[in-house]
């Protein structure tokens, strides 16, 4: 399986939120989020446009093609 390089975890430290606090904001658990961060999990582009509006960068800024 390969992984889905992404920004989300350094776009949430920058704006000094927790793993918590974003996971409560996009209404997924903390496992998903973590997931997401790692790139194990390649999240819906519904979730993937929340989690750029929630981060306030374009969903391009966070995910790499």
């Amino acid at each position: 399986m390969s992984r889905v390089a992404n920004r989300v975890r350094d776009l949430r430290n920058q704006q000094q939120m927790s793993l918590g606090q974003l996971s409560r904001r996009l209404g997924v658990s903390r496992l998903t989020l973590r997931a997401i961060e790692t790139g194990l999990y390649a999240p819906s582009l519904i979730l993937a446009v929340r989690l750029a509006r929630t981060l306030n960068h374009p969903v391009e800024d966070l995910f790499a093609v």
